[in-house]
């Protein structure tokens, strides 16, 4: 399955940083993306099975939670060769 260059980046900017608190706003920043456009190649990676978000709280500075959600990828997506035909 052939991904788009930015589906690559993406996987691969999740890739390299396994293990971190990231949302779709902070890939987004990274690889200077639109919000939006990682939130979609996201839900596809999960369709797929290569990725699972998972909900979590931060605390803002004026003391109050706000609900986001985390991005992973499980086993089969740091397993995942993008470029494999």
């Amino acid at each position: 399955m052939a991904m788009k260059e930015n589906s690559k980046n993406v996987l691969n900017y999740l890739k390299a940083h396994n293990g971190e608190d990231l949302t779709a706003a902070d890939v987004a920043d990274a690889l200077g993306l639109a919000k939006r456009s990682v939130d979609g190649i996201f839900t596809a990676m999960q369709k797929k099975g290569l990725g699972v978000r998972t909900p979590a709280e931060i605390e803002l500075d004026d003391g109050s939670h706000k609900a986001i959600k985390l991005l992973s990828l499980t086993d089969e997506g740091m397993a995942f060769d993008p470029d494999a035909e």
